[in-house]
């Protein structure tokens, strides 16, 4: 019995399976499908179906032990992109204004490395990973819902952008609904297709740290991103860390468990030379800051920091969340 048909029977029951029931259900269900209709139907909606037999089924993937019947795809991405050195790319969904940055930025640079960033679409450090990607290179994305979703709503034109040059793939359907129990299936995807994990924030509890688990399951890397041991959203990527896993402090650290070279650094941006350019940048490499503290430390007034801050912004040496500034990742 053919794959497609397994994912079809899967989609109409509601089920999770990777090999044909032996059930009577299954069995009429497998009589009256039309397989040759089924594919007319996903080409036309643009759709293109993967199955687990296929050569062009990505390596790393049927090596785990529970690959999908197949894989259903959109985009205009080549299937080869599923096989090219990829790292998972993961975390917290209410992630923090720096876990924010931290996942933008290590994206761009792994993508402009050519590594393929894979994340799940979710909000937080998922979508972050992505839109960092697709400002260097090509990204992925798995859905723990039917092909013809946008999980969550809110990320349509951001997938939208994946789809033109790169791929959305799902084990689900046309037509699969959202459900909680999908997304840690979907997870081991995640961490099926790439050769290497890396968590950037999560809670002790976070569903990134089931990716990371799935991972090492599958004797692949898993690294973490250190963060600060009094927040609740560090608290799994310290504890990864604690257990092994390898420190992310740049985007070369993931580039080495790859085996990919890093590109030539651009030129630095040269630090600001004019004194109260400088004084305010100063505070804010230290770390996070808000104006307050920076009038205090500089010894400025407020109009002058203000201003610095602006300027300091327009030149890409500083980013504002939640009220404070910080340095930006070179």
């Amino acid at each position: 019995m053919s794959e497609l048909a397994v994912a079809a029977f899967a989609a109409e029951t509601g089920s999770h399976l990777l090999e044909a029931p032996r059930t009577a259900q299954f069995a009429t269900f497998a009589r009256a499908f039309d397989e040759n209709a089924f594919l007319r139907e996903l080409a036309r909606r643009g759709f293109r179906w993967l199955a687990r037999s296929d050569a062009a089924f990505p390596r790393r993937l049927l090596s785990v032990h529970d690959p999908p019947p197949g894989l259903f795809v959109r985009g205009s991405g080549a299937l080869s992109l599923l096989e090219r050195p990829s790292v998972a790319v993961v975390g917290a969904r209410a992630c923090s204004s720096y876990g924010n940055a931290v996942a933008i930025s290590l994206a761009r640079e792994l993508a402009a490395a050519g590594a393929v960033v894979v994340s799940g679409l979710a909000r937080g450090v998922d979508a972050a990973a992505h839109r960092g990607a697709l400002e260097a290179g090509l990204t992925v994305a798995v859905l723990g819902c039917g092909i013809d979703r946008d999980y969550p709503r809110a990320h349509a034109q951001l997938a939208e952008r994946i789809a033109d040059g790169g791929l959305i793939v799902s084990e689900y359907a046309p037509g699969v609904e959202p459900a909680p129990w999908r997304f840690p299936a979907r997870n081991r995807i995640v961490a099926g297709l790439t050769q290497a994990t890396v968590v950037v924030e999560a809670r002790e509890r976070s569903g990134a740290l089931i990716t990371a688990d799935l991972a090492l399951d599958e004797g692949r890397e898993v690294l973490a991103v250190p963060g600060e041991i009094t927040s609740h959203l560090s608290a799994g990527t310290n504890a990864l860390l604690r257990l092994g896993a390898t420190p992310v402090t740049c985007a070369a650290d993931v580039l080495d468990a790859l085996g990919l070279a890093a590109p030539p650094a651009p030129p630095p941006v040269p630090p600001p030379s004019e004194p109260g350019l400088a004084a305010v940048h100063a505070v804010v490499a230290d770390a996070p800051t808000g104006v307050d503290e920076i009038v205090q430390r500089t010894g400025l007034a407020v109009h002058v920091v203000a201003a610095a801050l602006a300027e300091l912004e327009l030149l890409g040496l500083v980013g504002q969340a939640d009220g404070l500034y910080r340095g930006v990742m070179p």
